[in-house]
């Protein structure tokens, strides 16, 4: 994978983060860029070490399904593609306006917090599977990532009331396509050699 083809993945598993930092900028009345620059921060670490998680099993299931492992990475990236699409359009502008109720209290909103920032990773989970299979170096991919993550989700809350929920949508709308057409161009290459 090259380096521009990690940059692109990279920004595209950021964009569900993104949409829900958007979301919760909305909520707020204004973000201090420091407060936003610590959730950004829990939110690219958390990204980075799970594609690692990902990477480690699917190398370790590497030597039983070698031969098939293009069609492995098209499929995790078509379906998690299409999820994030899907998803895009399934949020409603309801889920920013529950942010005022999950920041009740301060202990509840760090816990909160870091439920969103794990479940936003969980398809960073699904890609590291399919890069260990593309034999792509997972320490800088995942590094990329996190750093994505970490840029997306300051800027979304820092521009989440100017934004609105909206923009997130159609960011994690575009995240989707990304990943199906890096699944695609990953078979392409396989099936083309």
């Amino acid at each position: 994978m090259s380096f521009w083809a990690i940059l692109l993945l990279a920004l595209a598993m950021s964009t569900d983060a993104f949409a829900v930092a958007v979301c919760r900028g909305v909520s707020l009345k204004s973000t201090p860029f420091l407060g936003a620059l610590k959730v950004g921060i829990l939110f690219g670490v958390v990204e980075a070490i799970t594609p690692l998680l990902g990477w480690l099993i699917g190398y370790i299931a590497l030597q039983y399904i070698e031969q098939w492992d293009h069609w492995v990475v098209f499929i995790v990236m078509l379906f998690l593609g299409i999820n994030m699409i899907y998803n895009s359009f399934k949020k409603s502008d309801e889920d920013c306006q529950d942010q005022d109720d999950k920041e009740a209290s301060s202990k509840k909103s760090s816990l909160m917090l870091i439920f969103t920032a794990i479940s936003t990773s969980i398809d960073a989970f699904a890609v590291g599977v399919g890069l260990a299979l593309a034999s792509v170096n997972i320490c800088f991919a995942a590094t990329m990532i996190g750093i994505a993550t970490c840029l997306m989700v300051t800027i979304g809350l820092l521009l989440g009331n100017k934004l609105g929920c909206l923009i997130g949508k159609r960011a994690e709308f575009l995240g989707g396509l990304v990943l199906i057409l890096i699944g695609t161009i990953t078979l392409y290459q396989h099936l083309s050699n």
